[in-house]
């Protein structure tokens, strides 16, 4: 038993150790993915022994890493789903899978960055896998049960994916077979392959081919033998294909020459022979031709430069031939600078390639230029001795120049004008066009467009309004926002004490909204006004029977909006609170129900009448809630019914309870 526990460690150890290999092989890493279209099936008749990098996603609670993995790399065409199916060539191994949205982002990524993923199905099952309609969830995690078959992934144009294939089944390396279909979305390239450019070298010892798509780089023979040069002065002796010691495809072919090309036009053609497919084995058309010039052993001209953006502090200049970044001087002292105002140059440096060549030379200078002006650049003799030099070793003459100008920086910030009224408010709007503004984009409350320098706006309805504008020169931009609010909007608005009792004082509250120095005119009703915002409690005289009584607010702002407020208050005759002896409910409008009186100063009333046996008929929280002599909707018997009230005294805060009868008469 000892043995076998010794036995299976060691096992153990040497499978955590296998996995943990980096894998290194093409399409073994998002990096070097397979390009995949639609339209074929893929077979991996094995799979590599390696792998175990955590993979990040919607299962990182089960610490999910790529075992034994291929990638696959897409471009989606036109969107909709991805279905797809994976089919182990043994149908007991667990084949697991993820989509990751690579766009604009390293592929390696993928490992870091959680917002890359897409889908995934870590099943623990064994069998086919993949996405289908009879999928249900885009984030299936690891364990025995789940399902093997996600939900199809919407795919969006343009985007571009690439999908893990993990062998979860031990170190086996039996492969699989993946097929693409079920889905809506298009990820076959619809695009026909043709050549693209071409261009000689200055010795006229090779020729780049540019195409115009990613090819397959196992279409492309070695010995050259899909082109023919006319006319063919000296021989085609092979061809590589730009990075395919890298990846799977290409978009550049180098054709190597057994001779040299003199100075002069000729003509690259492709074979017709099944030969330089893309992705899909679409070939290129026979007979696809480009023109070729060789050119003389002359120097290459400074000749372009890039369009000089706003505030600019590179400038970039283009060039026919590629030129030895070994020639720049890394001090920017090739170059010079004169016009308007000083610059200053800092630097230069080349977008160089594994040839230490470049066709693009960025001149970093000391600030950003934010004046209007007119420059010249001049290629002068640096630091290094020398001008800059192309790759057959001729140098541009020192003295050449290149004009360029640039354009103030402009302000967006605008100016803003209110004139209030009491029903329509207008906003006045206004930028200077300063610094050559010549375009004007406002947005008004994010729904109304003009394109004019200066606009007006009215509003009936008041409160927040925004306002954004954009403007330009032509190469400088500017954004700018502001946020008025028009507060003149009044609205009159008072709390009142709703009921007085002899004696007792009435309280009114301003509750009026609006802005702009508001002024009040109170009148209570009872031949005092007020012009305070927080007026004196007011008395009312009693008399023998309630009666109400309106109080008027009147508010007025400081340009002469006013709005009226009329509130009725009523004055008790009577505050006592007295149960009446006895009722009659007959409907002549004389003690027809049975209520606490005048309870105008109760407050957590409760009222309850009970018959003579004791059983509950009535029941009110409110004193203003009356019996009218009815049980369940049936008038009751003349007689004599308890009572009994309790409630809390608003002025004193005493509990008071309550007993009494009342006789009710029909």
């Amino acid at each position: 038993m000892k043995h076998f526990l010794v036995l299976t460690l060691i096992c153990c150890l040497f499978t955590a150790a296998t996995r943990a290999q980096t894998c290194t092989g093409l399409g073994q890493n998002p990096n070097t993915a397979f390009p995949v279209c639609g339209t074929d099936t893929f077979v991996q008749g094995s799979v590599p022994v390696c792998g175990g990098k955590r993979v990040l996603g919607s299962c990182d609670a089960d610490q999910i890493t790529d075992i034994n993995p291929y990638w696959y790399k897409f471009t989606c065409f036109s969107a909709g789903t991805l279905g797809f199916v994976l089919s182990p060539v043994n149908q007991g191994d667990d084949y697991d899978w993820q989509l990751f949205d690579v766009t604009n982002k390293n592929p390696a990524d993928v490992y870091t960055d959680l917002t890359m993923f897409v889908a995934c199905d870590w099943s623990g099952e064994s069998g086919n896998t993949g996405a289908s309609s009879a999928g249900t969830s885009l984030k299936l995690c690891g364990g025995y049960g789940v399902p093997l078959f996600s939900r199809m992934p919407a795919l969006i144009q343009g985007h571009q994916y690439v999908l893990l294939i993990s062998h979860f089944s031990g170190d086996s390396q039996s492969g699989y077979k993946l097929t693409f279909g079920g889905g809506t979305a298009n990820i076959t390239d619809p695009l026909d392959p043709h050549l693209a450019a071409a261009r000689a070298a200055c010795d006229g010892s090779s020729i780049s081919v540019k195409l115009n798509k990613k090819m397959k780089c196992r279409s492309l023979n070695a010995d050259g033998s899909d082109f023919t040069i006319i006319p063919s002065i000296a021989p085609i002796i092979g061809a590589v294909g730009v990075g395919c010691s890298s990846s799977f495809d290409m978009d550049s072919v180098v054709i190597k020459l057994g001779g040299i090309l003199p100075p002069g036009d000729y003509k690259i053609t492709v074979k017709a022979i099944d030969n330089l497919l893309d992705n899909c084995d679409k070939m290129i058309p026979p007979a696809d031709t480009l023109k070729v010039t060789v050119y003389p052993l002359i120097a290459t001209p400074m000749d372009s430069m890039q369009k000089v953006a706003c505030a600019p502090d590179v400038l970039r200049l283009f060039f026919r031939d590629p030129m030895k970044c070994s020639s720049i001087a890394s001090d920017g002292s090739d170059f010079a600078i004169t016009g308007t105002s000083t610059v200053t140059i800092v630097s230069a440096s080349g977008n160089c390639n594994s040839n230490g060549l470049t066709d693009i030379i960025e001149i970093k200078l000391s600030a950003p230029v934010q004046q209007a002006g007119n420059f010249k650049l001049t290629l002068l003799t640096g630091s290094d001795g020398n001008s800059i030099i192309n790759e057959c070793g001729k140098e541009t003459a020192p003295g050449v120049a290149l004009a360029f100008t640039t354009k103030d920086t402009v302000s967006a910030a605008f100016n803003t004008k209110v004139k209030y009224g009491c029903v329509t408010d207008t906003i006045f709007y206004s930028h200077d066009g300063s610094n050559g503004v010549n375009s004007w984009q406002w947005t008004f409350d994010n729904s109304v467009n003009s394109i004019t320098k200066n606009n007006t706006l009215t509003y009936t309805v008041f409160g927040q309004k925004e306002a954004t504008l954009v403007v330009t020169n032509g190469t400088c931009s500017d954004t700018a926002s502001t946020t008025l609010y028009l507060n003149n909007a009044i609205n009159a608005m008072f709390e009142s004490t709703p009921v007085v009792c002899p004696g007792d004082p009435a309280a009114f509250i301003d509750q009026s909204t609006g802005d702009l120095n508001t002024q009040w005119q109170w009148n209570f009703g009872n031949g005092i006004v007020s012009t305070l915002q927080s007026p004196p409690n007011q008395y009312y005289p009693s008399s023998n029977a309630m009666h109400d009584v309106p109080v008027q607010l009147i508010v007025t702002n400081s340009i002469g909006c006013k709005d009226t407020a009329i509130n009725t208050i009523t004055v008790a005759s009577n505050c006592y609170i007295a149960v009446p002896k006895a009722f009659s409910p007959n409907g002549d409008g004389l003690n027809d129900y049975l209520y606490p009186t005048n309870a105008y100063k109760a407050r957590s009333l409760l009222f309850r009448v009970y018959n003579r046996s004791g059983q509950l008929v009535f029941e009110s929280r409110d004193w203003a809630n009356k019996w009218d002599g009815t049980f369940k909707g049936n008038p009751q018997d003349p007689g004599t019914y308890v009572w009994m009230l309790n409630y809390t005294n608003i002025d004193t805060g005493k509990a008071i309870a309550q007993k009494g009868t009342s006789v009710l008469i029909r």
